[in-house]
């Protein structure tokens, strides 16, 4: 996972806001958030919530799960970047012979 993962705000702006000239106020109206919530994600500077995500996918008519799927992806490229070091691994279990 070494590229970074496109944010779900992008998506939505490039792929229904723009293609549909529809405006970041006409947008936040049509899925009931506020505009600077919509415009905040859509700019790349908060994440997707599960709530904004099914907003989306009730307005787009997509899955809720694909919406996630690209925060939870983006999400964990994040947190790779800033793998703990001070991790110890478990003992390996043996599995129980019968």
């Amino acid at each position: 996972m070494n590229r970074k993962p496109t944010h779900p705000g992008s998506v939505f702006l490039e792929d229904y806001m723009k293609p549909l000239n529809i405006s970041v106020t006409d947008a936040a109206r049509m899925l009931g958030v506020s505009r600077k919530a919509l415009s905040e994600f859509v700019n790349e500077k908060a994440s997707l919530s599960p709530e904004m995500a099914l907003r989306i996918s009730k307005a787009t008519n997509t899955s809720v799960e694909s919406w996630m799927n690209m925060q939870q992806k983006l999400t964990l490229w994040y947190a790779s970047k800033k793998e703990p070091d001070n991790v110890i691994p478990f003992p390996t279990v043996n599995a129980k012979q019968g």
